[in-house]
């Protein structure tokens, strides 16, 4: 099943992606991550929900994922949502709890139906437009 999945992130990733960078759904969004060994940027679609200060975005396989581990590890990355790069710094890991009030009313009744338990918080420093950011 692994290698199935891997498969289809592979072709469905680039095409989630250009639409969820383009801002036209506004749960779906870009994080955009360096690699911890490869030092090679990537580009993976996300859900998310806007926060006063940041974002939240769910963790529907865990805090394990490769970009999770590369946006803590890093310190932040590059959130690109409604058409915008939103720099991001302090992630943390969170708890459905504290992270379900976030979304919007329909999805938050459904993020313990699906099961979802972990969320990583980020908060926003800037726009890649008023912030420089290092490659």
């Amino acid at each position: 099943m692994g290698s199935v999945l891997k498969g289809l992130t592979k072709v469905l990733n680039p095409v989630l992606g250009t639409i969820a960078a383009w801002g036209w759904i506004p749960v779906w969004g870009v994080v955009v991550h360096t690699g911890r060994k490869s030092g090679r940027r990537f580009a993976t679609p996300i859900a998310l929900a806007k926060t006063n200060d940041g974002f939240v975005i769910p963790l529907p396989w865990g805090a394990g994922t490769d970009w999770c581990r590369n946006v803590v590890a890093a310190g932040g990355g590059i959130v690109r949502w409604g058409g915008v790069d939103h720099v991001v710094r302090d992630p943390e890991v969170i708890a459905q709890a504290e992270a379900a009030p976030a979304f919007p009313a329909i999805i938050e009744r459904l993020i313990p139906i699906i099961g979802i338990e972990r969320f990583l918080r980020v908060r926003v420093r800037g726009t890649r437009n008023d912030v420089t950011t290092t490659r």
